[in-house]
């Protein structure tokens, strides 16, 4: 069994960054992760000149958006411009060719009905015009969020079952956030899948705290606190393209990729 090993990349250079490793798969960001500003591609050439290149190189591109979208929120100065932003950046993905937009569970406040969260999630999924897929990712911490802990994910993906292009729909698990969250990491992936029926990315990170924390803190593979042999299942349960975000240059990712090659 093959599997697709990828690194998270700039995007002035991402495809000649993935040929260090060599990569076949790349992560990348559209914009300021932190900023409301619609997404500004920093590629020479633009989305189309990436797509192109990314298409000859054999490199594919996923996408993350930015951390600040909160679309379960009862919050109408939060909600409504996160709506807004990550069709912004489904839109641009598109024109890249990427597989797939990234984007955090989001989450309500002590004050609300968590139940109010995932409508919202249901008519931000209902509303959206995927022409790239959205691959929705569970979270490290916070009480009331909405993809944090497998009971809530459950929820999530009851509700949003029913909107239009759900197939459109897909999950991005994460091992350092899963951990973070408190959960067992040991049999995650039949775990997720009996919700979800589908992981389609993985997102490989060690962690620098505690099972529980609920501290979004990556570490290099083998480094944090995470049974390395747990995250290598991971990989191998789920069969499904995976991306390193352990931080650091280019040459790290690569040394972590090669980590995680050697035990596969």
């Amino acid at each position: 069994m093959t599997f697709e090993l990828g690194i998270t990349v700039d995007q002035s250079d991402p495809i000649n960054e993935a040929l260090t490793c060599p990569a076949p798969i790349v992560q990348l960001q559209i914009g300021d992760p932190q900023s409301w500003k619609a997404p500004s591609l920093g590629y020479q050439g633009g989305p189309q000149a990436l797509r192109e290149a990314a298409e000859a190189a054999g490199v594919g591109i996923y996408v993350h958006a930015p951390y600040v979208i909160n679309v379960a929120s009862t919050n109408n100065r939060i909600r409504i411009p996160g709506r807004k932003l990550l069709q912004q950046h489904v839109s641009m993905a598109a024109e890249i060719g990427a597989r797939g937009v990234i984007v955090h569970g989001g989450h309500v406040t002590a004050n609300d009905d968590p139940a109010k969260g995932y409508e919202n999630w249901f008519k931000a999924i209902d509303g959206l015009r995927l022409d790239c897929p959205v691959l929705i990712e569970n979270t490290a911490g916070g009480a009331h969020a909405m993809a944090r802990y497998l009971d809530s994910i459950a929820k999530l993906w009851e509700a949003i079952s029913a909107a239009s292009d759900f197939d459109q729909v897909g999950f991005c698990l994460d091992s350092c956030h899963a951990h973070a969250s408190g959960e067992d990491l040991d049999g995650i992936v039949d775990r997720v899948l009996a919700i979800t029926g589908r992981i389609d990315l993985v997102h490989l990170n060690d962690s620098r705290d505690a099972a529980g924390s609920g501290a979004d803190r990556h570490a290099h593979l083998g480094q944090g606190q995470i049974d390395p042999e747990l995250l290598v299942e991971i990989v191998r349960q789920a069969n499904a393209p995976t991306i390193l975000e352990t931080h650091g240059s280019v040459q790290d990712q690569c040394a972590d990729m090669a980590w995680l090659n050697q035990r596969l």
